[in-house]
């Protein structure tokens, strides 16, 4: 077999995968977006021009913010590979000429699109699952009691195996995702061809008359027509796993023409029929088939919420490692893909509010209310950290970034406008979870830097204190690790060993985790080691922001570089488990003060987080005010 065939076949399987992963959010929103855009209209006639007019903005929806956005530009700006909001940010964090006022603008807008991540999050599972389930309903009115029953039972399967991994199942999502997209393509078609006016839609022309006269009902159901542009940013978020051409070649190739094929194929059935708007989706299907599409459409959305929820857990890893949020306990489910994980914290709290939504809501078309803002938000952050790209990373001229972003600002502003409708009806959740998530993760983060400031100016340098040891100290045999964040001065923890059991061993290696802003660091540039005197190391091991340290690891092969032993079971890993003390000051308002002495106490071991075995740790506590 050439190498030609090989890398075709490659591509192939890499396509297959993209399509079983990326596409799962958009694909299945053909279930309840097109009925939603009715819905939200209310006195809407259901007449050709209307249709068409619906029909013309959604696909230009797809085209411009999907197809042109998203695939075509959004995704040149890969960090190493790496996609989603917090690459953008770290790209734009590559720029040493970007002033602090602009720096820490862009760090709001790149943590806020990422607090509304979450948010969105927690949506997507639910009105995915829930509107293949109505389709029971459809078949007989004798399901309809148990629909809500049903869904919860999926919904707590579904995040009961997340600890098991998806690994397993991965190799089966694409060939799913790939039926149910001719399955989608193939029902609308068989209603475009008993009117095949209805591909009228493609035209721009319909849907300009459309808004002019009806100005007012067509803003309101933009908020809709956003519902079928959702989860079009996993197309740059998910570029890590599979790279930019494959998840291209499955957006154009399957993707969007099977999607496209669907809609035309609802619009024309509605024109037909139009008491089948009530639930259009599954109304198209033949009755003998109507059973199997919807064990289908659930196997689909079932895929889809997998995709949101480990993109959940993908997010929150880069945030620790970025410093944004505080450690949790991470179970690594695959011993040969890195980006595999699971939460457990996050993973039950996620299902909490999840199944909260659907007992809140009780139908897709009351969640469609609450579904949209928080998506046209975060894309409208994505716009602005590419714009910065466009013109300090890729040196564009400012009238040719400007000449792209503004036409690309005009629909994200107005779906945002559009969607804030929504607010009083159910848009205020993911708002307030996303505002949520943003106080956490800004709390945090300057509750860190002020324990840090503190705790530097409550010790000494590390030069002046490898001076001035006093020679009557008692050295014991064996390796002291001390993991520290600052590693010009004394460790807390090595003060206090020395001060209270008055020892010091024989070997003492300071260590420091620092998190680059690129996904992945090569193991060439892992380790820098640096001998300080005959007991003293000072080691620095790098991690991307996708990256789970492993500082056992991190400390054999900074030995190895010196030829120097290494033997775990003759080596104590000393960690400062600091307990903040609120402190009136103005460092940090108080309430602020106290949400971050909750998560400080809540917070993983930092044995957990950096892989070290517990048996070989000991903890050395101090109180400190900040």
């Amino acid at each position: 077999m050439s190498s030609h065939e090989i890398g075709r076949q490659k591509m192939s399987a890499m396509t297959l995968g993209a399509l079983g992963v990326v596409f799962g959010d958009i694909g299945t929103s053909p279930l309840y977006a097109f009925t939603q855009c009715f819905h939200t209209s209310h006195n809407v006639p259901i007449n050709e021009a209307n249709v068409l007019g619906i029909l013309s903005l959604i696909f230009w929806a797809l085209m411009i913010v999907v197809s042109l956005k998203f695939s075509m530009l959004i995704m040149r700006a890969d960090n190493h590979g790496e996609g989603g909001i917090l690459a953008l940010l770290a790209l734009n964090m590559h720029n040493k000429q970007i002033g602090p006022k602009v720096r820490f603008g862009l760090i709001t807008i790149g943590l806020f699109g990422a607090s509304l991540f979450f948010g969105d999050g927690i949506i997507t599972p639910a009105i995915s699952v829930l509107s293949a389930v109505e389709g029971l309903s459809v078949a007989t009115p004798i399901f309809t009691p148990y629909v809500i029953p049903i869904t919860i039972v999926i919904l707590i399967g579904l995040f009961m195996i997340q600890k098991k991994g998806t690994g397993s199942v991965g190799r089966f999502f694409g060939p799913i995702m790939l039926l149910w997209f001719f399955s989608i393509g193939f029902i609308g078609l068989s209603h475009i061809i008993k009117n095949p006016f209805i591909l009228n839609m493609l035209n721009p022309y319909w849907a300009l008359p459309f808004i002019e006269n009806n100005p007012v009902t067509a803003f309101v159901v933009m908020g809709a027509v956003v519902l079928t542009i959702t989860g079009g940013e996993a197309l740059y978020a998910d570029m890590g796993h599979f790279g930019r051409k494959p998840i291209q070649l499955a957006w154009f190739f399957v993707a969007l023409p099977c999607l496209v094929l669907n809609y035309a194929g609802q619009g024309a059935l509605i024109l037909q029929n139009p008491q089948a708007i009530d639930n259009t989706f599954f109304m198209m299907v033949p009755k003998i088939a109507l059973y199997p599409m919807i064990a289908l459409a659930t196997a689909a959305t079932v895929i889809a919420s997998q995709a949101v929820i480990s993109g959940v857990f993908s997010m929150a890893r880069q945030a620790m490692q970025l410093g944004y949020l505080p450690r949790f306990a991470i179970d690594h489910t695959s011993e040969s893909e890195i980006g595999q994980i699971y939460i457990p914290a996050l993973n039950w709290m996620l299902l909490g509010m999840i199944i909260s939504l659907v007992l809140m809501f009780q139908s897709s078309a009351n969640l469609g209310s609450a579904y949209g803002i928080a998506v046209t938000l975060t894309m409208f952050c994505d716009t602005i950290l590419v714009a910065f790209i466009m013109y300090h990373l890729w040196k564009w001229p400012s009238w040719v970034m400007l000449l792209i972003a503004i036409p690309l600002l005009i629909p994200d502003l107005l779906f945002i406008a559009s969607t804030s409708l929504k607010i009083v009806d159910g848009g205020w959740f993911p708002l307030m979870m996303g505002a949520i998530t943003f106080i956490i993760m800004t709390t945090w983060r300057r509750g860190r830097e002020l324990l840090l400031n503190k705790l530097q100016s409550d010790t000494m340098p590390l030069d002046l204190f490898i001076k001035s040891l006093e020679s009557s100290a008692y050295m014991v045999r064996g390796t002291a690790v001390f993991m520290t964040s600052s590693p010009k001065v004394v460790p807390h923890a090595l003060l206090h060993n020395l001060k209270h059991n008055k020892i010091l061993h024989e070997r003492n290696i300071l260590i420091t985790i620092n998190t680059r802003d690129i996904p992945y660091v090569d193991e060439s540039e892992r380790i820098d080691v640096e001998v300080l005197d005959k007991h003293f190391l000072r080691v620095t091991a790098y991690y991307g922001f996708k990256e789970q340290p492993n500082v056992p690891q991190a400390l054999e092969q900074a030995l190895t570089k010196l030829n120097q032993p290494y033997n775990i079971m003759d080596t104590s890993f000393f960690v400062s488990r600091e307990r903040v003390i609120h402190n009136v000051g103005d460092g940090i308002v108080s309430w602020r003060e106290k949400l971050f002495i909750s998560m400080q106490l809540n917070t993983s071991p930092a044995s957990d987080f950096f892989q070290i075995p517990a048996n070989r740790v000991v903890e050395m506590g101090s109180q400190v005010e900040i």
